[in-house]
């Protein structure tokens, strides 16, 4: 068992490996891509609805502090205020909460496909090890966390610094602008440092993606070991198989010599050979083989046609070709007609001396 554990893992997965694999919800995926795909819908989304939402939000407003139901100092009237603006709102921005579910559904099912799996929320008692804790706490996977998260800070950083450093000269301008204007520019200047913020990381998404494959193919590497135990659960121990073949094989025999008293006679080689035929000219269309052997089994057969005075005939090629070229239960082939006819029709002239 020592060298099993200690054995490195140098072999790919076999399919049956990463079914096993994706049934317990372990695939590799990059939640920077999940992230990246979530804040591109969603700023795509303000682009095309932003101006409408805008409107209507201002109009909402309007006509909501301008209702008689304000006047209306009861608890009833205040409740349905507040319904009738969550209601609106909710209505407004539907499109954006809509594109962020369908982006964040779809970048997740573009990695592993469909799936549904309750192994990874499963409580388990390995999860509270302290050892286990630490081991991960330093391993490649957290360290690539680690690296990930310094390069967004930096990616956000750097690109909020350029983006802003741009706009300065418009800045000291902004003095001279209207409410509604600065406001304007704010939106538009916040919306460039997300754009090019989100541009960068689908860079970064995609590496994280790559790293993460790699690193999961990694993970379910097998040993040389591993596979042959695969083989051998899914094939069967070849020492099992073996006796149950042979058990198969000893079970047909039996059967096959329950059937030689009932032949009609036994062709012989006369040592290696001995095939028993069958013939009922009322069910059968051609004789049939019913017990073929050599060597030792050939001798048997040969007593059990003795003890129950089966007609034993010698025929070497005939013997031969019989064993050679039918199976057990199957119909004579055409070929040997006459060479079969012949030892029967001496079989039955014999009988009726």
């Amino acid at each position: 068992m020592a060298e099993e554990t200690s054995e490195e893992k140098t072999e790919k997965p076999t399919p049956r490996k990463r079914e096993e694999v994706r049934e317990k919800g372990e695939v590799a995926k990059s939640r920077e891509l999940a992230s990246v795909a979530v804040l591109l819908s969603g700023l795509f989304t303000i682009v095309i609805f932003g101006s409408y939402a805008s409107s209507q939000i201002q109009e909402i407003m309007r006509s909501m502090f301008s209702n008689p139901a304000l006047n209306d100092q009861t608890i009833h009237g205040f409740m349905a205020f507040i319904q009738q603006a969550v209601l609106a709102f909710i209505l407004i921005i539907g499109p954006l909460l809509a594109a962020v579910f369908i982006a964040a559904v779809l970048s997740n099912v573009m990695q592993v496909g469909f799936m549904l799996s309750g192994e990874l929320i499963k409580p388990k008692l390995s999860k509270l090890s302290p050892v286990k804790g630490l081991a991960r706490l330093f391993s490649v996977q957290s360290l690539a966390e680690l690296v990930k998260s310094l390069l967004k800070l930096v990616i956000v950083g750097v690109t909020a610094y350029l983006t802003i450093s741009k706009e300065m000269e418009s800045v000291a301008l902004t003095g001279e602008m209207e409410l509604n204007s600065i406001f304007y520019y704010i939106l538009i200047t916040f919306f460039k440092i997300f754009l090019k913020c989100s541009l960068a990381m689908v860079v970064l998404a995609a590496i994280d993606y790559g790293f993460q494959r790699w690193e999961f193919e990694k993970k379910i590497r097998m040993t040389k070991q591993e596979i042959k135990d695969e083989y051998k659960k899914s094939e069967g121990d070849p020492l099992i198989k073996s006796r149950i073949k042979s058990i198969q094989l000893e079970m047909a025999r039996k059967r096959m010599m329950q059937a030689v008293p009932k032949a009609d006679v036994v062709i012989t080689n006369p040592t290696h050979y001995a095939v028993a035929l069958k013939y009922d000219s009322l069910k059968m269309n051609a004789p049939k083989v019913t017990a073929k052997g050599a060597g030792e089994i050939a001798g048997r057969i040969k007593s059990l046609a003795k003890k129950h005075n089966i007609p034993i005939v010698e025929n070497k090629e005939l013997a031969r070709n019989l064993h050679k070229l039918v199976e057990i239960g199957q119909d004579i082939p055409a070929d040997l007609y006459q060479s079969v006819a012949e030892v029967l029709a001496y079989i039955y002239k014999l009988k009726r001396n």
